[in-house]
């Protein structure tokens, strides 16, 4: 018991005041952002022995980050003290980070159980950026943002399903003004739905456009339609991180400016 919740002690976020955790958690970040960098080096034509280095320190990375997962699943019930052993286990298993932790190992370890001919090797290699989000457990900034996503979610989920439904409903009317002139373009509803994601991000690729009068009317409008129902997850984000500092604040006691 003492040593699990010794090894629970270190294996959380480093809080100043143990130098193990502290040594963990900059152990974990280098892991990390090595992986990341080896999944863009891969994609060079490298010499042999370069990547064999790669792979050597591709398993090294996999296999520590096997053992921390195992180690955050054994000391679980340190994390949710009010569940009991197996449910706490069951708690971690199931929440984001661990579903974090879990896709930075499986491109590891797939592939020692099941045949390549049931893998698609390359994306199962690009899985392994999911490890970035890793990150999101040693720094402040990430967490907070991850913090105000989970918090603002009805909001942000509201905004998101009404950019879909106007995403929905400027692919048919594009699709209907333009089909008769340009059904080479135009074939269906989802040439019309790629028209309108280009446009409704403001990205506006120029593969696709509309040469009627109608078209171009219902472009505008959606164009500008694009601009507000864009914005608007943006403000509700910064809304969520303006009442959090908000918060932190009253919380210090400090006034505003006051160092």
């Amino acid at each position: 018991m003492v040593l699990r919740k010794r090894i629970f002690d270190i294996i959380q976020p480093d809080d100043g005041t143990s130098v193990l955790s502290m040594v963990f958690d900059r152990l974990i970040t280098v892991l990390i952002l090595m992986s990341v960098v080896m999944v863009f080096a891969g994609t060079f034509d490298l010499a042999p022995i370069t990547r064999r280095w790669l792979y050597v320190l591709e398993n090294v990375a996999s296999i520590v980050f096997t053992v921390e997962y195992a180690l955050r699943i054994a000391t679980a019930d340190f994390l949710y003290p009010e569940s009991g052993a197996v449910s706490s286990r069951l708690k971690y298993v199931i929440s984001p980070m661990a579903l974090v932790d879990l896709a930075a190992i499986l491109p590891f370890w797939l592939p020692m159980v099941l045949p390549d001919t049931m893998l698609g090797i390359r994306a199962l290699r690009l899985v392994r950026l999911l490890r970035i989000f890793k990150l999101n457990r040693y720094f402040d900034a990430m967490r907070t943002i991850g913090e105000v996503i989970a918090a603002k979610k009805r909001e942000l989920l509201g905004s998101l399903f009404f950019l879909a439904i106007l995403m929905l409903i400027a692919s048919l009317l594009m699709y209907s003004a333009e089909h008769d002139a340009q059904p080479e373009v135009f074939r269906n509803a989802f040439s019309g739905l790629w028209w309108a994601v280009a446009t409704l991000t403001t990205v506006g690729y120029g593969d696709i456009y509309p040469v009627t009068g109608p078209g171009r009317l219902i472009g505008a409008f959606i164009a500008f339609a694009g601009l507000a129902a864009v914005a608007v997850p943006t403000g509700i984000i910064t809304s969520g991180l303006t009442e959090r500092r908000g918060r932190e604040k009253g919380e210090s006691g400090k006034p505003e400016g006051e160092v």
